[in-house]
């Protein structure tokens, strides 16, 4: 089975989660033309301040 793993910020919202796992299911199902029911998505989320962005913490960024 493909899996296909993001890493990325906290999403607080699970639809928007939902979103981002058919997206990406989509895109790479009709690239490869594999079954997306044969898809495994994890997301990974990291909290903002165990991120770093040009030698900065992402939550001082964002702040």
């Amino acid at each position: 089975m493909p899996v296909i793993t993001i890493d990325l910020g906290i999403i607080e919202n699970k639809e928007k989660k939902g979103q981002l796992v058919q997206a990406l299911t989509e895109a790479a199902s009709s690239v490869t033309q594999i079954p997306a029911e044969k898809f495994i998505v994890f997301i990974k989320e990291m909290e903002r301040e165990n991120i770093g962005v040009g030698g900065k913490l992402l939550s001082d960024i964002l702040k």
